[in-house]
């Protein structure tokens, strides 16, 4: 499968579970709750408050991994990379006016992208796996998407 179709059908799941469990760590132990992603191409968005325990345990350990789970058919859709937080108003008032979240920020933020406690995370993917319940009781093997290697030289 090609870069482009497998993208297509990350960005179709993701649409239909809506909600994904983010896995943190507090120390040396996992920390595991439920967020409502946005993907924008080969990134994937939450927004979350600020001063959350998952903000400060992102701050602490950047690593980070969301599982999707879907539908009869048993998707699993599985992003592992790395979080950051998003500072920069410009990028922030991208996003937030953008419609890349399928539900009004303003729920939580009505301050809009200035609320001080309006956090937008960006999780850069290093491994981005996709199968299904069937294909793995058939033992095939699952899609897997990882970054180009840039070249010493980039």
């Amino acid at each position: 499968m090609n870069g482009e179709e497998f993208w297509r059908r990350v960005h179709e799941a993701a649409r239909k579970a809506t909600w994904a469990y983010l896995a943190t760590a507090d120390g040396q132990q996992p920390k595991v709750r439920v967020v409502h992603p946005a993907f924008e191409g080969e990134r994937v968005w939450i927004a979350t408050g600020r001063n959350s325990h998952k903000a400060r345990q992102i701050q602490k350990n950047p690593r980070v991994e969301l599982f999707y789970q879907l539908g009869p058919e048993l998707v699993h859709l599985t992003v592992t990379g790395t979080a950051r937080f998003i500072d920069d108003m410009a990028e922030k008032k991208r996003v937030w006016s953008g419609k890349i979240f399928d539900y009004d920020l303003a729920q939580f933020w009505p301050g809009g992208p200035e609320s001080p406690d309006f956090g937008l995370l960006l999780i850069a993917p290093t491994r981005v796996e996709l199968t299904t319940l069937a294909d793995i009781t058939q033992g095939a093997k699952p899609d897997v998407w990882r970054p180009a290697k840039r070249s010493p030289s980039a």
